[in-house]
């Protein structure tokens, strides 16, 4: 395992931790049932896109968020689920429950696989993120430049992130639930397909430049070599995952973002999915799952309706360029 640079200084650094606490404060405050407080406290890992966001001075899209253990991601997945107030589907509230499913945790959304905030007409976006052109917002609605931040700003900065958004409704509610995460309001995801420490989080990881981190429980910014390395050079470097499918799905982004990959990482990829057998549609809903967009939610649908016998690569490509 690499080394890890334990960054406890510099401007860079503090304003990032700066940014994450403020960030995590500002949501733990909504939470009305102190026991679950009291357990978050201990137990957020922020990782993923937002730090490498930061560090290289870009806008942050979402921040990630993990939990330590079971029982907490659980107990926050059920606590959202009570204050979610979801969109009819044809006059009709959509079945939605949250299932433990031998330590895998999942939000059931039936019929549709995505459940939306009632009265948003906020497209459902994970893992791929805003495009670019729309995130130039993202400074002017959460906090400021990021590179004017001083550390005297911290208690204005905090109250304004403790209140109300858009119409008088409420920050950090759930707005989106899908069987991987619940989004909330106000750039924050609640992973919960993983959880663990840092290091079996990132075991889930695809590229190397997403697994920097931040911790609850001590306040402490972890930034790993590798990590630091591929962002300097913006070049991808890909890790492995158990979902390697979504990692050339994602690739799109990082490639009209300016970042470079070379035919060996695509090539680790391939090797990774020619050991997937796709016709098992097991296999193939848990890796497009993996990816997490509403399209693939709707060739999961489709393929749930198709007799398995007669699910083929023809058919699939069929429906495929039907839906995309």
């Amino acid at each position: 395992m690499n080394e890890i640079i334990k960054v406890n200084c510099g401007m860079k650094a503090r304003t990032i931790k700066s940014i994450i606490r403020r960030k995590i404060d500002g949501w733990l405050d909504t939470i009305e049932d102190k026991s679950l407080k009291d357990k978050l406290s201990q137990s957020v890992i922020v990782t993923g896109g937002a730090i490498a966001s930061m560090l290289l001075g870009e806008e942050v899209s979402d921040f990630d968020l993990y939990f330590r253990d079971h029982d907490t991601a659980l107990a926050v997945a059920n606590y959202c689920l009570a204050r979610f107030h979801p969109r009819k589907k044809e006059g009709i509230a959509v079945p939605l429950s949250i299932r433990d499913e031998g330590g895998r945790i999942k939000v059931v959304v039936k019929s549709s696989g995505i459940a939306s905030e009632a009265g948003t007409d906020k497209p459902y976006e994970y893992f791929e993120g805003s495009p670019d052109e729309n995130a130039a917002a993202y400074v002017g609605e959460v906090i400021d430049d990021p590179a004017q931040i001083e550390d005297t700003h911290e208690e204005t900065e905090a109250k304004a992130l403790a209140t109300g958004d858009e119409k008088g409704k409420p920050k950090h509610r759930p707005v989106f639930m899908t069987s991987n995460a619940i989004t909330l309001s106000d750039k924050i995801q609640l992973i919960l397909r993983f959880y663990g420490e840092p290091d079996e989080i990132h075991a889930n990881y695809d590229f190397v430049h997403c697994t920097n981190y931040w911790k609850s429980w001590d306040g402490e910014l972890v930034l790993r070599p590798a990590a630091l390395e591929s962002l300097l050079c913006r070049e991808l470097r890909y890790v492995g995952s158990k979902y390697p499918i979504c990692s050339v799905v994602r690739l799109r982004k990082f490639i009209q973002r300016g970042w470079r990959v070379n035919a060996g990482q695509v090539l680790k990829m391939a090797m990774q999915i020619s050991e997937l057998n796709l016709k098992d549609m097991k296999v193939l809903e848990d890796q497009l799952t993996g990816v997490d967009t509403a399209y693939f939610v709707q060739l999961i649908e489709r393929l749930r309706e198709k007799d398995p016998e007669k699910v083929d690569a023809a058919y699939l490509v069929e429906i495929i360029d039907r839906i995309f």
